[in-house]
């Protein structure tokens, strides 16, 4: 079948990407100029965040040929390539804090903030008050959280009691790394396959060869941006006063993650409710079961490796995160009471990252 004729860039978007551009170079010339901390790592995230944005409307120029599933993984899969960026350079300059905190920041900012909002947005946006949206889906990914969160959890409990699998702690995350990846791809495969290509609907207004060199180039920028993020993030903080779980947790959790935080919003104040907690569920649920499993993995080749040994509090913060969500979005519906739980669940967590 043809694809359909292009309409191309809109004029605000040649705007954004001009300027995205122009940040990401500003951003590069503070960096090797040796700018301070605060001014080079406040460019570098917003260069960050750009690079996000161009991923997530690229890849939803792709997903318009397709489905809620396709489109949701897929956003989700591309939309965490600065993520991924980001906690492999922080693993190279030995900062594990920093990995370990961006990864289960960004599961709790879009379990928590990220999927709080989207509830709110889409249930102003409903006749009714009430976000409705299909089961499955959350049910999944709740499944897919929960089984993450045990391993962790475990390893916890192993630790604080200090029994004889607390001496394998790295064997033991490999090992329940890999476990994950099965589970993520006996589960992924089969949603994916299950949707098939999406009919009528809004065509994709650009060509599938430019979108996928937009996703390419701000793949590769990615790269070079978080290099310098993690470069200006040590100075920046000391500067500010910030703990490195506080940055982690909050700041670098939502720069890495503003695809879900800006495409879920969108999708939701239009009324497309299934599309964007598909955005947001499928991003939770990759992290979770695919990201942090495979950077367990990746950072074997590292120095500093990567474990799912946690601190006590925030094991306790995935695992009642992990249940809350169950809780708000395992029926289907959500209200914007709900949705502000979840804001101010994450608000709270994020307060005690403050005083660490």
């Amino acid at each position: 079948m043809a694809e359909p004729a292009a309409a191309g860039l809109t004029r605000r978007e040649r705007l954004l990407l001009a300027l995205i551009a122009g940040l990401t170079v500003v951003a590069g010339v503070l960096h090797y100029a040796g700018a301070p901390g605060v001014t080079a790592f406040a460019v570098a995230t917003g260069a960050l965040a750009g690079m996000a944005w161009i991923v997530s409307f690229a890849t939803e120029q792709v997903g318009e040929r397709f489905g809620p599933a396709v489109t949701g993984v897929l956003q989700s899969t591309l939309g965490n390539l600065p993520e991924f960026f980001v906690v492999v350079f922080a693993l190279g300059a030995g900062e594990i804090v920093v990995a370990q905190f961006s990864l289960i920041g960004s599961v709790l900012a879009n379990a928590l903030f990220v999927l709080g909002l989207v509830i709110v947005v889409g249930a102003r946006a409903s006749d009714d008050g009430i976000m409705r949206f299909g089961r499955r889906l959350p049910s999944d990914t709740a499944t897919l959280l929960l089984l993450s969160v045990f391993i962790i959890a475990l390893m916890g409990l192993s630790l604080a009691t200090g029994d004889k699998a607390s001496h394998h702690t790295r064997a033991i995350s490999v090992i329940g790394a890999v476990v994950l990846l099965l589970v993520y791809f006996a589960w992924v495969i089969p949603y994916v396959r299950g949707e098939g290509r999406r009919e009528g609907g809004v065509p994709p207004r650009l060509p599938l060869a430019v979108s996928v060199t937009l996703l390419g180039v701000a793949g590769t920028a990615a790269a070079f941006v978080s290099d310098w993020f993690i470069a200006e993030l040590d100075p920046a903080i000391h500067s500010l006063g910030l703990s490195k779980q506080f940055a982690g947790l909050v700041i670098v959790a939502i720069a890495g993650n503003a695809v879900e935080n800006f495409t879920g919003l969108v999708l939701a104040h239009k009324g497309q409710a299934d599309l964007a907690i598909s955005v947001v569920k499928n991003s939770v649920a990759q992290i979770a079961a695919f990201l942090f499993p495979a950077l367990v993995l990746v950072s074997l080749l590292f120095t500093t490796q990567l474990t799912f040994s946690l601190a006590p509090l925030y094991i306790g913060a995935l695992v009642l995160s992990a249940l809350a969500v169950w809780q708000v979005t395992g029926d289907g519906e959500a209200s914007a009471f709900e949705g502000w739980a979840l804001v101010g669940t994450y608000a709270i967590l994020a307060t005690f990252t403050l005083y660490e």
